[in-house]
């Protein structure tokens, strides 16, 4: 839900999006028994209403089963997520480092962590994901907890990142 949108926006969706489930929390059963109309009314976009809905019939006919995710790579992780139409790379490097506390991601397509690297090693061009991942190979094993200093590095002190 917070892909391309500020963070108060999708803050707002996903606030209206968990009002529709009892107790605000979401399953995939609930979900398939919302209509199109009911998920487009708390802003959701028709595309992220399909990618939902793939999500929660790739969970409930168990080709995606969250239960084993714990106990896999970090590599496993991101090709079992992105089977599910709209979760990319980038999504589950997100997915890896948020949710899951995993150590050492570096989302080399991330545009912050670009920019960032771009301005901390003084270079020019903003860098391509192969030169991010060739600088932030130095930062494993704690790559997830560089990036985290990265992103901050960009605050303006207005709260908007920037570069």
């Amino acid at each position: 839900m917070y892909q391309q949108l500020s963070g108060k926006a999708a803050g707002t969706i996903h606030a209206r999006f968990q009002a529709l489930f009892p107790a605000g929390e979401p399953t995939p059963e609930r979900l398939v028994k919302l209509t199109d109309e009911q998920l487009r009314g708390v802003g959701l976009s028709r595309q992220k209403t399909l990618y939902l809905r793939d999500l929660s019939q790739k969970i409930l006919d168990d080709s995606l089963p969250l239960d084993e995710i714990e106990s896999m790579t970090d590599d496993e992780v991101i090709a079992h997520l992105v089977q599910v139409k709209g979760i990319g790379r980038w999504t589950a490097q997100m997915f890896l480092m948020f949710r899951l506390g995993r150590p050492d991601v570096l989302p080399e397509l991330d545009l912050g962590i670009q920019n960032a690297v771009k301005r901390a090693y003084r270079m020019r061009k903003r860098p391509t994901p192969k030169q991010v991942k060739r600088i932030g190979a130095k930062w494993s094993p704690h790559a997830t907890v560089a990036c985290w200093y990265l992103w901050r590095s960009l605050d303006n002190g207005d709260g908007q990142l920037g570069d």
